[in-house]
């Protein structure tokens, strides 16, 4: 039975024997044997293309496999049957097995006694390697356990050995390694069900505007992630696109933008008439419902359909772009500080008028601090000319393109989340 090393290395931490060959005499008797008397299970039975049959018992709780080979008669295989097997089976509780296994006509060579046990090149427990048995704790090695020789109906003998020391660390590895494996199946499901609730967040529905045309998208980099984004129905023939970058990565940044959202959607009623008001009352439910050290950049606008008006307030949040039709570029810079650090908190808002073919870009950081290879950053400009290179596209289509132009400048891993709105007015 070979063996195949892949060039790279399995998952899986242990390595398991697959088979043990054990010769009988006669398989459905062998069979019968191990499934009755030891109460094992079949693990495979099937024909192979030479007509032999290939059966296989296990253990029940084990993993082990006992390949049960019938030889032709007079081969050279016969003369295995009925030899030691050089298996020992390992049970916890070796008194119980005994008495079970005994009471089903399993044949023992001797009741189990507690053995020093002495594994030399060749030697199992049992064997003539084995010292005399240990008289007391003091005498027995860490190593010790109960042992027991017994035969199937061909005489082919196995140890039967208690959990000793090395058993009980390996099984615990084995427990550790199952514990471990079932928290990661929980965390992913957990995580899994994290970014479904997260998606939901982000806006389903594009309130119809006549005089904007407008797109967003966001990529994070650990499936869930702190940034956000949202189009907002004010009422009045009003549109609010926001954008927000919370600080962190990973699950705790998504916890704190679900937290922003809620506080944003359940206040936005007075977006209209108090934008100043509203910002306040988010900055102090974020300040009072986070850490000491959480904050968010946020960027916050209106768009009024009937006459084109731009209102805006930036809360340490990256510039927003405004490409003018003419080919001029405005930076909407920041109007107060970042969300959540200051109890003592002031807002002021700016108002911009957008005329027909003018463009509006928000964005995080993830866009303009991917680095390529050569740690240079994608930055501001290349931001900007890749907005003039594609301004007439959908703008669906050009927040597909910037994000495009993003991987192919920083193919390596993601390092942030990604979020970009995209709005073009098309008509005064």
């Amino acid at each position: 039975m070979g063996t195949t090393f892949d060039a790279e290395p399995m998952p899986d931490p242990f390595l398991r024997i697959h088979a043990v060959n054990v010769y009988v005499r006669d398989q459905e008797r062998s069979l019968q044997f191990y499934q009755d008397a030891l109460g094992f299970r079949i693990a495979f039975d099937a024909r192979v293309e030479s007509g032999q049959r290939l059966l296989a018992v296990a253990p029940p709780d084990g993993t082990a496999v006992l390949t049960l080979i019938q030889p032709e008669p007079d081969s050279p295989q016969c003369r295995l049957i009925g030899r030691p097997t050089q298996v020992v089976f390992v049970t916890a509780d070796l008194p119980a097995t005994y008495r079970e296994w005994r009471r089903r006509g399993v044949r023992f060579r001797s009741t189990p006694r507690l053995r020093r046990v002495v594994y030399e090149q060749a030697g199992l427990p049992g064997d003539e390697s084995t010292t005399a048995a240990a008289t007391s704790d003091r005498d027995q090695p860490a190593w010790g356990g109960v042992f027991v020789r017994f035969e199937d109906v061909d005489h082919n003998s196995f140890a039967l050995v208690s959990f000793d020391e090395v058993s009980r660390a390996v099984e615990a590895q084995r427990r550790a390694a199952a514990e471990k494996l079932e928290a990661e199946r929980r965390a992913a499901h957990e995580l899994e069900i994290a970014m479904q609730v997260q998606a939901r967040l982000f806006p389903q529905r594009l309130p119809a505007m006549r005089a904007l045309d407008y797109a967003g998208a966001c990529v994070q980099t650990r499936r869930v992630g702190g940034d956000y984004y949202d189009f907002l129905d004010l009422g009045r023939e009003r549109l609010g696109l926001v954008i927000g970058d919370i600080a962190g990565k990973g699950m705790p940044a998504a916890l704190l933008m679900a937290n922003l959202q809620a506080n944003l959607r359940s206040l936005c009623a007075t977006a209209v008439e108090q934008p100043e008001r509203l910002l306040q009352q988010m900055n102090r439910l974020f300040y009072e419902n986070t850490a000491d050290n959480a904050y968010a950049t946020f960027f916050y606008s209106e768009f009024d359909d009937r006459t084109g008006g731009l209102r805006y307030a930036n809360c340490g949040h990256l510039p927003a772009l405004l490409l003018r039709r003419d080919g001029g570029v405005e930076r909407l810079e920041a109007t107060a500080a970042v969300l959540g650090l200051f109890t003592n908190w002031e807002c002021r808002t700016v108002e911009r008028r957008l005329a027909a073919g003018d463009l509006l870009a928000m964005y995080t950081d993830g866009i303009t601090e991917a680095f390529n290879a050569g740690e240079e950053e994608f930055g501001e400009e290349r931001l900007i000319e890749t907005l003039q290179t594609h301004r007439g596209l959908s703008p669906n289509d050009l927040v597909a393109a910037v994000l495009d132009e993003v991987r192919r400048f920083s193919p390596q891993e993601q390092g942030d989340d990604i979020t970009l709105i995209v709005a073009r007015c098309v008509k005064c």
